[in-house]
């Protein structure tokens, strides 16, 4: 775990800063490999106004110093930050938030990762029929740290009964959970349409705020998102990847922010195949089927910045 460039007069707003003075809150989506700290501060400089972590595994986190340092790098100007966790109990979940606290705004419990591995260690959308573990996990990471502008937040999935979703989400509430991400599918769906009456469901049902989450690719879906649900905030993933810019109402990535990443990336060491990778999502639009197999194949640094100088004047 590293904390960057010390800066105490570095000045922004909360989480709950921004809901209450937000019409909408940009948000940068938890993605495993991809929302790491150079790439943070990319979607910063283009109106992301907070950023989650990748999902960080707790019990490893707080057992191990090697898996602190391995996946958890910030720095003054890297916030608002909200850390998000996969936990399968409270004592986990609640000395992890005590770690993070000083170095961040918030903690999520993520509740939503379909995948086997996750569900198998009971983690991710299997918490989804445990409403009173997870609420004795809000609770104890809420309790652990007392600061109240400090937010304990979860991210779920929906259930086939949205009446389900609606009580689970009105107990975590009571727990003092801060605000709530809904990604509108079940944890058995993948491309099916995100269900935005659910959302806004669960949006009428509970106080505090909620963040949509799910084919949120432009700002034009932004907003209709907010339309139809009434949420506080929105949540990009697939879509701030390929144009990290897109909250600044990019309808593709522009120079200017490849530019920003090749700073961003190389002044904070990020390693190759992140470097890489980030570049083949915000070019899919750009290069053409050919120049795409020639750089989605290259294998160093040097030989994808003379490829962008050559063909695209990108230095």
């Amino acid at each position: 775990m590293e904390r960057l460039q010390a800066e105490d007069n570095f000045k922004y707003l909360r989480p709950l800063e921004l809901f209450q003075q937000k019409n909408l809150v940009n948000i940068c989506a938890p993605m495993v490999r991809y929302s790491k700290h150079a790439f943070r501060l990319l979607v910063r400089k283009y109106d992301c106004h907070l950023a989650f972590t990748p999902m960080i595994v707790s019990n490893c986190f707080v057992r191990s110093i090697k898996a602190r340092d391995a996946d958890f790098t910030t720095s003054y100007d890297d916030r608002p930050l909200i850390v998000q966790f996969a936990a399968n109990n409270g004592y986990d979940f609640a000395n992890a938030a005590e770690i993070v606290a000083p170095f961040s705004d918030g903690v999520d419990l993520n509740c939503g990762c379909p995948q086997r591995w996750a569900m198998s260690e009971g983690y991710g959308a299997c918490l989804l029929k445990k409403p009173d573990l997870l609420c004795d996990m809000v609770k104890q990471a809420r309790t652990r740290v007392g600061n109240e502008d400090f937010t304990v937040s979860v991210k779920i999935r929906i259930h086939k009964d949205i009446r389900e979703t609606v009580d689970l989400c009105q107990k975590v509430e009571k727990m003092g959970v801060s605000f709530l991400t809904v990604h509108g599918r079940t944890k058995d769906q993948r491309c099916e349409p995100v269900d935005m009456e659910a959302v806004r469901t669960v949006k009428d049902s509970v106080s505090i705020p909620v963040v949509a989450n799910g084919d949120i690719q432009s700002t034009k879906d932004a907003n209709e998102v907010l339309d139809k649900t009434g949420v506080n905030g929105v949540m990009a993933a697939r879509g701030i990847l390929a144009n990290p810019a897109m909250y600044a109402g990019y309808d593709e990535t522009p120079v200017d922010c490849i530019k920003d990443w090749l700073d961003i990336a190389l002044s904070t060491g990020t390693p190759f195949s992140c470097f890489h990778h980030h570049l083949i999502f915000m070019l899919e639009h750009v290069l053409t089927k050919s120049e795409r197999s020639v750089f989605n194949s290259l294998m160093s640094t040097s030989a994808v910045l003379d490829f962008l100088r050559y063909n695209y004047d990108i230095s």
